[in-house]
This record gives C-alpha cells, structure tokens and sequence, in this order.
C-alpha cells in the first residue's frame, strides 16, 4: 500500500522545500498551469516568496494521501 513511508521513500533524492518544476516532477510531470491551480487554489499547502513558490515535501506527501488527490488524479494522465 502506498503511505507516508512509501513517498518518503520514493522521493528521498529531491531537497527538503522543492520548487514547482520539482513539485510538477513529483506528480508525474504535470503541466505548469496544472501545478499552478493546485497550488493557487490552496490544495497543497507552500510558501510564496518573491514570484517563487517553496513547497515542502512534506506537504507534498501530505497532499498526495489527500482526499483531494485522490479525486483530482482521476482526471489526470498522469498519475504518482
């Protein structure tokens, strides 16, 4: 089953606060307006600092055990 753990695991090699070309990476390569809805929206909890979104991992871990993940993925062609 894929946990807390799992993603921990799995996305050990990307840095403590990513950027969001990595945070697009992270879900399987989402497009940057996709990425940017989700962030926008406050689905996934960052930081907005000087045009520069900052998106701890944890909180990305935190958005991909979501409920709304969960729907959201349905809808996407790509999926973590």
């Amino acid at each position: 089953m894929r946990n807390e753990e799992y993603y921990k695991r799995i996305f050990e090699p990307y840095p403590d606060v990513v950027t969001l070309e990595q945070f697009r990476t992270m879900l399987g390569g989402i497009g940057d307006s996709t990425a940017r809805k989700l962030l926008r929206g406050n689905h996934v909890k960052h930081f907005y600092i000087r045009d520069t979104y900052m998106i701890p991992k944890v909180w990305v871990i935190e958005y991909i055990l979501s409920d709304h993940y969960a729907e959201y993925r349905q809808k996407l062609k790509v999926q973590v």
